[in-house]
């Protein structure tokens, strides 16, 4: 801690003294600004057909985050599940990975892509799409949050941000440059960064069994290591002439990890486990390139093309070698691993006035990406019963996926107060796969999806509006959840299970529906939204474990029918909207509270695996009118408790809260500080696993604590 908090002082110290030469004369009073200004963002969720939320690079900016999950977790009906400031997968309403479509740049991210590789600063805006559009691939039951990066301006502009932070006294540093300009029919920006940081996690567990055979352990875990990541993102634009544009985008990113694991685990009651002790190594590098070349056409009669062309390659290589004991067994493990995914993606949309307010478009999406991967497993075991032989794997497989998609879709302006949007997407996913210790899978799905969204606008002012849709989308099976490959367990239980897919997963199919009411206060002055949703998904996917050749095994399977419904309740407000004499702070709020049940498991809490039940988020920001300082905070709450998967399985995780606070001070019109805390209340974060079967029963318990966060971020523009 001291070793972070000795430079920031002296940064502060610094750039105090230089803000006191440049501030203006004592004698000036700066009088308090009352103007209250649009919002451009605020403007397209306003008037677009299809219901939308825009988050600009500023609010993106605001809070001093390091990661887009960060800035994603605050918006309305967003949560994160994993452990508070340590990242996870991103869910919309309430629902697990694979419900939420995540894009970039308007195309579904590619394989073995992460949130974690982007920085803040690289991008220009998030769409959050409550329902799906035909633009856009309806694999999106929940929703869709499409990730835009940054383009070239039309000014001059180089930015630099450098950063410290400190993470349990661990040490952790990023830089940024950020760089555009205009020459001609050229322009373009770079942006690009790099992060090192250290961790030391620890965590705590406990296993229990009651019944015929009880048993009570203790565990505990460390995990040090440090990882360091580096990214870079260009962008070239040449204009041919107005309206017609030929765009390069490229995105790199590298990632490096190294961690030391260890676990030791205390009998209090009943038989030893297999291992009680471990202690693993874990390397691991990645690496990933995506470029794509676009370009913008005008056709005669206000008539437009745009079509757009992609690569990317994904690699990805770890080695894990361990060491695991216990009373009877001791053996030395070394899994090596790597997979690389390397394909293309074209797409094209022709919009045509033809017919007068109309906005015509149709369009093809195609994509193919080819998958190799392999794991080797090498065992030794050094005390061992002689009939026990190591269990050495030589695992290959290969998989190709191939995605085509074509859409029409027309909005309709009826009236200026009625507008009207049709989609109709045919939709198909082809995944062959084969390796070496299963044979050949072919699996295909398909989904046409009509959709349906209007607006109206009510009163003279039309300051009140509703929405309606309906849309019919699906989530096809990924690759992992097919592949019928066995990763084994040190401890295998009911609880603590291999996992391996299932080749005859079907897709899961939902119809839904969404209605909203928005209330805007004005010009840029804030907004009062209520809305509400439905699904119903058909041969819905949970994960099943059954006792197999003498192994508890976890696989995923085709379980009945799910339906989940919600509401979510949004508020903006600045205070000057209401008062002109006052302080110069914008208020927002959010809360979604969400329900599911599934036709096939017995209640209660027979909802989805891992449905978040309530989220919310309060915030307020204060900019200073006496003095360069803004000021904000944020608390976050993410229900939890206990859900019932099957009729003998049961998960609990503990409710989540986490408070954020940042304070930014100009000291000059180009350079600024900005200080965040994150995860103020370092909540402890408990998950469990329950398996029940007449009077017996067994449960294993994970408690992560966790910490406070702390960042400083010089920026300077010049």
């Amino acid at each position: 801690m001291k070793k972070t908090a000795l430079p920031l002082l002296l940064i502060v110290q610094a750039l105090n003294t230089a803000y006191a030469q440049e501030a203006p004369p004592a004698t000036e009073k700066v009088m308090p600004k009352v103007e209250v200004k649009g919002s451009a963002a605020m403007d397209i969720r306003r008037n677009d057909t299809a219901t939308k939320i825009v988050v600009t690079q500023e609010e993106i900016l605001k809070n001093g985050d390091t990661s887009i999950g960060e800035v994603l977790k605050r918006l309305p009906g967003v949560t994160m599940d994993g452990v508070q400031g340590r990242g996870g997968n991103i869910r919309m309403r309430g629902l697990g990975a694979g419900y939420t479509s995540i894009m970039l740049n308007g195309e579904p991210a590619p394989p073995g892509f992460s949130l974690d590789s982007l920085t803040p600063d690289m991008i220009e805006r998030i769409e959050v799409m409550r329902a799906a559009t035909a633009e856009f691939s309806t694999q999106a039951i929940a929703g869709g949050i499409n990730i835009v990066l940054k383009k070239a301006i039309t000014t001059a502009q180089t930015e630099i941000k450098t950063g410290l932070q400190t993470d349990n006294g661990q040490p952790g540093i990023n830089v940024n440059l950020q760089m555009s300009d205009r020459k001609g029919p050229w322009s373009y920006s770079i942006g690009g960064g790099i992060m090192h940081g250290e961790f030391d996690r620890p965590s705590r567990g406990m296993t229990e069994a009651g019944g015929a055979a009880p048993l009570l352990h203790h565990g505990a875990s460390t995990s040090e290591g440090r990882f360091r990541s580096f990214n870079l993102a260009p962008r070239v634009n040449y204009a041919i002439k107005p309206g017609d544009v030929i765009t390069s985008q490229t995105f790199i990113a590298v990632n490096r990890f190294n961690a030391t694991n260890t676990e030791r685990i205390t009998t209090l009651a009943g038989a030893d486990p297999m291992f009680s002790t471990q202690d693993l190594n874990i390397r691991s590098e990645a690496e990933m390139f995506r470029t794509d070349l676009s370009w913008a056409h005008p056709l005669g009669e206000g008539a437009k093309i745009d079509m757009k062309a992609g690569f990317n390659y994904n690699h990805r290589s770890a080695e894990a070698p361990s060491r695991q004991s216990g009373t009877v067994y001791e053996r030395s493990r070394n899994v090596t691993s790597s997979a690389s995914d390397k394909g293309f993606t074209t797409t094209g949309k022709y919009s045509s006035p033809l017919i007068p307010g109309h906005a015509l478009a149709t369009g093809w999406d195609i994509g193919y990406s080819k998958r190799d991967e392999d794991r080797i497993q090498r065992e030794t075991y050094l005390r061992a019963p002689k009939q026990l032989t190591p269990q050495n794997l030589d695992e290959v497989f290969s998989a190709d996926v191939t995605r085509l998609a074509a859409y029409a879709q027309d909005e309709w302006n009826v009236t200026d107060r009625w507008s009207v949007y049709f989609g109709l997407r045919w939709e198909g996913v082809n995944i062959k796969s084969t390796g070496t210790d299963y044979g050949s899978i072919d699996n295909n799905s398909n989904v046409l999806s009509p959709l349906f969204q209007t607006l109206y606008k009510l009163g003279e002012k039309k300051k009140d509006q509703v929405r309606f849709g309906l849309t019919r989308t699906y989530k096809a099976p990924g690759v992992g959840d097919l592949i019928p490959r066995r990763f084994t367990s040190n401890n295998n239980s009911e609880t603590s299970p291999d996992f391996m897919g299932n080749p005859n997963l079907k897709p899961e199919l939902a119809w839904g529906l969404d209605l909203a009411f928005e209330h805007y206060l004005g010009e840029g002055a804030g907004l009062l939204t209520a809305s509400s949703y439905a699904r119903r998904i058909e041969d819905i996917t949970r994960r099943r474990v059954d006792f197999i050749g003498g192994s508890w095994v976890s696989r995923p399977v085709n379980a009945g029918t799910a339906n989940t419904y919600g509401i979510e309740l949004e508020a903006k407000l600045p205070l000057r909207s209401l008062m002109k004499d006052a302080p110069g702070v914008e208020m927002r709020a959010n809360l979604t509270r969400s329900w599911s049940k599934l036709d096939t498991v017995p209640g209660p809490n027979n909802r989805l695996d891992q449905q978040v039940p309530i989220s919310g988020t309060i915030g307020a920001d204060w900019k200073l009118d006496t003095m360069p300082l803004t000021l904000g905070g944020s608390f976050s709450y993410q229900g939890g408790g206990e859900v019932r998967i099957s009729t003998e399985q049961y998960a609990y995780s503990v409710p989540k809260r986490a408070l954020d606070m940042y304070g930014l001070w100009k000291f000059t019109p180009k350079t600024q500080l900005r200080v965040s805390a994150s995860n103020m209340l370092h909540q402890d974060n408990v998950n469990q696993s329950r398996y029940v079967t007449g009077s017996s029963y067994r449960s294993d318990t994970t408690i992560n604590p966790t910490t406070v966060q702390l960042r400083a971020m010089l920026e300077v523009k010049l």
